[in-house]
């Protein structure tokens, strides 16, 4: 088939694009073709600091040597057996992770979605064989403006109606109640709820932060009620909140600690689910898999991955650059800025109603060189790579009072 004569690189991807691929997303207008640490480049050689960090999948940054380097050699070994042989990468992996999570015991999967539907068999189950409820009665709570993923189970009890508009029936069994609203919450619970699934931070909803206090009493509320605290620390974890995990804020350890995303160093797809003897016991041979889960390249990646966060010390990064960010941020002079908020490196900017919608604002500071990307319709975030310097960050705080009109 002929291509129409278009003038740049970009213009032609997106061409391509745009005759050929469903519309399930509606990004930027920026092609990407290459990426080193915070930086990233396009079709035709511009340059933009990367403040999205592929939703936290790249705490690491772009091709971070040390994972590459684990990633080719890896590659060129083994890279798949299936679950139903053991190879190399595969307990060493379960057995550091674990450690690293203080749990005992490990699952892992691919994806975040396949992360969060394994914990919510696991509570399911758990729930019917060690607690006692009926089969088909068991019910799990989640959250108000919630996002967890998007198979059918998980957009079952998401409120956001684009997520759910034409993908019913829905998968029974769960509940919602306010974010933040620990009394809420154990009003909500009842003889035959197993679980309380929630994000330690509100990612998609917001970069909600909750109140002070909120987790910790959630989690004495499950350990009074016997039911499972589920932290999905998919975004928030492995040190994107200047902890290793955001639950850490809080003291509080959960049940269940889902992960996903920088598990897979920015190479590919890793999740993992942690949990007690108790909850992960449950299941047996046959209950529950995937080809792919706990592959030897993906099992090589993530050991590295947890070993550079540890070796380079990306939690206390992320805490010091994180503070400074927020405060540069909130300095900013605009009438357009409404609230800075946030933890570690994951910052969320909220937009007054004059400011228009965020990803309008998202696409003029990608002309200024800075990408990031919109969360809800008022709200901007910020969420650059772990490992980007000081001096960068104070570069793209420049273009974002820039673009709001303001003086940093």
């Amino acid at each position: 088939m002929h291509e129409p004569a278009l003038g740049t690189a970009t213009e032609r991807h997106l061409a391509m694009v745009d005759r050929a691929s469903a519309r399930n997303y509606a990004p930027l207008p920026v092609v990407l073709s290459s990426g080193a640490g915070a930086w990233v480049e396009d079709v035709d050689g511009r340059r933009y600091l990367d403040c999205l960090s592929g939703y936290s999948a790249l705490n690491f940054g772009h091709s971070h040597p040390d994972i590459v380097a684990t990633f080719v050699e890896q590659a060129r070994r083994l890279t798949l057996t299936s679950r139903a042989f053991q190879n190399d990468q595969f307990g060493p992996l379960c057995d550091e992770i674990t450690r690293f999570a203080g749990m005992d015991l490990v699952l892992p999967m691919n994806t975040g979605a396949e992360a969060v539907e394994t914990a919510i068999k696991a509570a399911r189950k758990w729930g019917h064989e060690v607690k006692g409820v009926r089969e088909g009665r068991q019910h799990i709570i989640a959250c108000e403006g919630n996002f967890h993923g998007r198979t059918v189970t998980i957009v079952s009890f998401s409120d956001d109606v684009q997520y759910r508009d034409g993908f019913g029936p829905f998968t029974p069994g769960f509940s919602l109640v306010p974010y933040g609203d620990a009394a809420a919450f154990e009003a909500a619970i009842t003889p035959d709820t197993v679980a309380f699934l929630v994000e330690p931070i509100q990612g998609e909803g917001g970069i909600v932060v909750p109140p002070a206090g909120y987790l910790a009493r959630c989690r004495e509320l499950c350990a009074k009620h016997r039911v499972l605290f589920m932290a999905d620390e998919i975004q928030t974890g492995l040190a994107r909140t200047g902890r290793r995990f955001a639950c850490d804020h809080d003291g509080v350890v959960p049940d269940v600690l889902i992960l996903g995303k920088a598990l897979g160093g920015g190479m590919l797809p890793v999740s993992a689910v942690l949990a007690s003897s108790e909850v992960l016991g449950v299941f047996r041979p046959g209950d529950h898999g995937s080809t792919f889960g706990g592959n030897p390249l993906a099992c090589a990646v993530a050991r590295k991955a947890l070993e550079v966060l540890v070796r380079d010390r990306l939690a206390d990064r992320a805490e010091a650059l994180g503070v400074r960010l927020r405060d540069r941020l909130r300095a900013i002079d605009s009438p357009l800025v409404r609230e800075v908020r946030g933890k570690g490196l994951l910052v969320g900017i909220e937009l007054a109603p004059a400011a228009g919608p965020a990803k309008d604002v998202c696409k003029r500071l990608m002309h200024e060189g800075v990408l990031c990307k919109d969360t809800v319709q008022s709200v901007m975030r910020i969420a650059p790579p772990l490992v980007v310097s000081e001096q960068d960050l104070d570069w793209a705080v420049e273009r974002i009072a820039h673009v709001l009109g303001g003086r940093p």
